[in-house]
């Protein structure tokens, strides 16, 4: 009796008109899998996330090329500042686009955020200078703001049963475009150079050697964009002003608890949530570190051997990252919720920082090899060193959506988007400014080279491990 109560008041409460009870009728009323929506999720999120490090792999030649540094040791200096100026559009306007996605819905920002790839990407790709890059980048980020109301989305679009799949669905799709990214960038940068017979010196792409990757991923833009205009708004268009029903749907249960949470949620501010803050902290930190080593890896492989690279080409790079990628992908789809689900997405996050700092600390050895060691050590190490990253990053996830009422996600996802964008900004700028300075001190006693480079980013990853422990990072009790 008391569940067809519940479900007829439920029905009572359907606004003709409105985008988000016609969703939610839909999802009472569909059975199966939704293949669908999980796909068009993923697509949206590899959309957003292909172009953030894209660059990377052939940053050093770009920069090289507009001759602007003055020295080859300068290079990295001026590569952190394209790095991080996406980040800091990002991080300006987040909560702005996370306000507007629920006032105005998700859809539009949704489709602004793929729009604004395909413009911005690609006048990226045809830079003639300095300037031109940072502002184009600037840009890009600032538009692209729909990380945040996608997870509010794919959490609204989904059946409760389905929910843990969206959200890791969100981050694995981010985590594989951060690493297809810099592929992509890798293996179609300098096509004339590196595919003579397919590309000419007199084309624009002989002329624009960095415009290939960026308009490959401005097609794959277009066409999201473009399935993106048949996804449904998620977003209510009428107040909730039903206070008998919701009251009758509480006083149902015969749950003290209820009644509990109520008083406590109107008290609640998510600035006061510790299990949220603590963990969007250490989220924070994590991806400092992980923007920080995406531009140094390839900084350092590029770089010559004798400032201690790897003497690398961007096609190079792009094989490495490639395969990274694939492994990364394997590891996600097959063993990454098992872990979770056995250990917890706490002592998930603290073992992959733990056995990451290890792997890190090898990488100024690994630089001493050559040939087929070389490349498989390498290899080992940064499948090992991605898939870490992208654990201990998803376990934190989890951790944030958990610590929230579901009518809370979309604004605490803003509020980690911004924090986050801000420390992603210092990364590739710090980073960049550090190796170049590791480069000029290659005769110094205490941790030469780029031993110091390594060394750096090893100390920010031990400081986000001792962060995952209590009292720092509270996990938030599930009743």
């Amino acid at each position: 009796m008391s569940e067809e109560y519940a479900e007829c008041l439920l029905e009572n409460k359907y606004h003709e008109g409105c985008p988000g009870c016609k969703v939610d009728q839909t999802k009472r009323l569909r059975r199966g899998f939704p293949i669908w929506e999980l796909c068009t999720v993923w697509i949206i999120v590899l959309c957003t996330a292909l172009p953030i490090s894209s660059l990377f792999p052939f940053l050093y030649f770009m920069i090289g090329d507009f001759d602007i540094a003055k020295k080859e040791e300068d290079i990295g200096f001026y590569a952190g500042f394209v790095g991080c100026s996406f980040m800091l559009g990002r991080a300006l306007t987040s909560v702005i686009w996370g306000i507007v996605a629920d006032r105005y819905g998700r859809k539009p920002v949704i489709l602004i955020g793929t729009a604004s790839v395909v413009i911005f990407n690609t006048l990226f790709g045809l830079s003639l200078n300095f300037w031109m890059a940072i502002i184009t980048r600037f840009c890009l980020g600032s538009f692209n703001g729909l990380l945040g109301p996608i997870k509010a989305y794919a959490m609204e679009i989904f059946r409760d049963e389905y929910q843990g799949l969206a959200l890791s669905a969100v981050s694995t799709a981010w985590g594989i475009g951060l690493i297809i990214g810099p592929a992509l960038g890798g293996f179609l940068a300098q096509p004339a150079k590196q595919y003579p017979n397919l590309f000419s010196e007199d084309s624009i792409f002989g002329r624009f050697p960095y415009f290939l990757p960026c308009f490959a991923i401005s097609v794959f833009a277009f066409l999201v964009t473009l399935i993106s205009l048949r996804i449904p708004e998620t977003l209510h268009n009428h107040k909730f002003d039903d206070d008998e029903s919701l009251d009758a749907l509480k006083a149902l249960s015969h749950d003290p608890e209820s009644h509990k949470a109520t008083e406590r949620n109107e008290e609640s501010s998510l600035l006061k949530n510790w299990p949220l803050i603590s963990s969007i902290i250490v989220y924070c930190i994590f991806s400092l570190h992980d923007m920080a080593y995406t531009e140094i890896f390839s900084l350092w492989a590029n770089s010559p051997r004798k400032y201690g690279g790897l003497g690398y080409s961007s096609s190079d790079v792009g094989s490495v990252l490639a395969i990274s990628g694939v492994g990364l992908l394997i590891f996600q789809l097959s063993l990454y919720s098992y872990v979770e689900r056995l250990l917890g997405p706490v002592i998930v996050t603290r073992i992959s920082g733990s056995l990451a700092l290890v792997i890190l600390a090898c990488y100024p050895l690994i630089a001493k090899l050559t040939g087929f060691a070389l490349t498989l050590t390498l290899n080992s190490a940064s499948v090992a060193k991605n898939v870490l990253s992208v654990s201990a990053i998803t376990g934190l996830f989890i951790l944030q959506n958990k610590a929230v009422r579901q009518d809370q996600r979309g604004a605490a996802n803003g509020i980690a988007m911004t924090a986050m964008s801000m420390f992603k900004a210092i990364g590739p700028a710090a980073a960049g400014i550090i190796f170049s300075w590791s480069e000029k001190r290659q005769d110094a006693s205490f941790l030469p080279g780029t031993q110091m480079v390594f060394f750096i980013l090893n100390v920010v990853l031990a400081l986000g491990v001792v962060m995952t422990f209590k009292p720092f990072l509270a996990e938030t009790q599930q009743h």
